[in-house]
């Protein structure tokens, strides 16, 4: 396995085959680097979209917006695309650009090493021989440790558990009593699924979440075939739909401060989309957000509030104190007797074993994960972080743009080209961004934040991952994202150190 210097298995080893990896391996290839081992956990490629495979699971994010920009997809069925389709796009570009051929499934990463005086990065599975390359390439994203609610009883519970990344389509939900634990996004979507085939559902809401109309038509086959032919038309369609995302939603959550009719614009129009569709006060009252509007994730659906109609369904807004081995006992002292449980309670973000995803020891033996919880989360424009050379971290702080993610994605391929061309034509072998370079732009990131919602708005209710444990929105980077992709282009490259 090791190359012809005899000292290295292989020039890159990405973690993660999802749809950062797989970008990051198509531009690898367009540098001319094709000694790429692609690792990932799970049992095939599309990281998020072959894990989740819930019932109602589709993209909230335009279909049109939600592929890379060099490979368009003609053939999405509706406007949000149902899961399957997002599942079968990723195998279509890794069977395009011949990724497969790198890919090690099941594979689980323990720690990453970096090897100061050999230049080297050495990967260790669990249960196989360490493996090392030159260049380290970090994909694991920010949502895919799924996590598991703290409630005292969860685990003398003696009916079926399933967490929603982890569905067990051959467990027959007809007839069953279940609970559901959160009202996030994912509930959103599975809610209005699985409600019809259940005898009685329990829904448990901590925190309600903002949901606008959702308007979701089908693509005819004569729009897919013009998409396919005249590709121009695909687009404009994605651009189109991204300023719309950009100026009705991201700009409303970075520019609170200065566009303070933009957020509440959005919580007016989500507000008339609930008494449409919820007559009752009480219950309108439960499902009404207490946080502004871009403090949580928000989300689109037509179904979700109807389904708290049905009359099998409960909301239950008074907490859980306990779980039984048949039962959920809330904060009231109810008994709501259940034999199914189901955690919509999303992923680990913040917590150790998620971000980063597991030890990454740089130089000094300094593991990441502590470093970001001694001295705050920090990156340098959402790509790399100092003291962890020759290494590229997809979900570092302030990476996200917050539009769909296929820029963030795109942003990221740009910015490791042009480190790795500068590199190249140095002729040298290593690089890491400056110290000062760094702190220079999580300063500059904190300064755009003071404008967002994250600073301006009534967050505090929100129970939103966007926050770190320091009470920090680090998630998010607070700037437009045509500026997040400009600067991608054109950052001083005398940030970074090669030698």
């Amino acid at each position: 396995m090791a190359t012809s210097s005899g000292s290295v298995d292989h020039h890159a080893i990405i973690i993660g085959a999802g749809f950062g990896g797989m970008g990051a391996a198509i531009q690898l290839n367009r540098l001319g680097i094709d000694d790429i081992l692609i690792i990932d956990r799970a049992s095939d490629l599309g990281g998020t979209w072959h894990i989740n495979t819930y019932p109602g699971l589709a993209v909230d994010i335009a279909s049109t917006t939600y592929s890379y920009s060099f490979e368009p997809n003609p053939h999405w069925s509706r406007l949000y695309a149902p899961g399957a389709e997002l599942k079968a796009y990723a195998c279509h570009v890794a069977d395009k650009y011949r990724l497969r051929r790198y890919m090690r499934f099941n594979t689980t990463v323990e720690k990453v090493v970096y090897d100061e005086a050999a230049n080297l990065w050495t990967v260790h599975p669990v249960g196989q021989p360490p493996v090392t390359a030159r260049l380290l390439i970090l994909a694991t994203g920010f949502l895919s440790q799924p996590k598991r609610p703290d409630i005292p009883g969860i685990d003398g519970f003696k009916g079926k558990v399933i967490h929603t990344a982890e569905w067990d389509h051959d467990y027959d939900l007809s007839g069953k009593r279940a609970a559901v634990i959160g009202t996030g996004a994912t509930a959103v979507q599975l809610l209005p699924a699985i409600a019809p085939k259940l005898k009685q559902l329990d829904v448990y809401q901590r925190t309600p979440i903002w949901v606008s109309p959702k308007v979701n038509p089908a693509i005819p086959n004569p729009v897919q075939r013009l998409f396919a032919q005249v590709p121009a038309t695909q687009k404009a369609a994605r651009w189109a739909g991204s300023a719309i995302l950009e100026i009705g939603m991201v700009s409303a959550a970075l520019h609170q401060r200065e566009l303070p009719f933009l957020g509440k614009t959005a919580e007016l129009f989500c507000l008339a989309h609930l008494y449409r569709q919820i007559k009752d006060k009480t219950l309108r009252a439960k499902l009404t957000p207490r946080y502004s509007f871009g403090c949580k994730r928000p989300t689109f659906s037509n179904d979700y509030y109807p389904t708290f109609l049905r009359p099998n369904v409960e909301l239950v807004t008074d907490g859980i104190d306990h779980i039984t081995a048949d039962g959920i006992v809330g904060k009231d002292r109810v008994k709501r007797t259940i034999d199914t449980l189901i955690l919509a309670t999303g992923y680990k973000v913040w917590e150790k074993g998620n971000f980063p995803a597991f030890d990454v020891v740089g130089k000094g033996g300094v593991e990441l994960g502590e470093h970001w919880n001694r001295h705050g989360y920090q990156s340098y424009e959402g790509v790399t972080v100092h003291g962890y050379p020759n290494m590229f971290y997809l979900a570092s702080p302030f990476s996200f743009t917050g539009l769909s993610y296929f820029f963030t994605i795109e942003s990221q391929m740009t910015h490791m080209a042009r480190c790795l061309g500068e590199m190249n034509r140095r002729q040298n072998t290593r690089f890491e961004i400056r110290e000062e370079a760094q702190q220079r732009f999580v300063a500059e990131m904190h300064r755009h934040a003071e404008s967002s919602v994250f600073v301006n708005g009534n967050c505090a209710p929100a129970n939103s991952y966007y926050f770190n444990q320091h009470g920090e929105s680090t998630l998010l980077r607070p700037t437009p994202t045509p500026m997040a992709l400009w600067r991608a282009g054109h950052y001083p490259l005398a940030d970074y150190r090669f030698a």
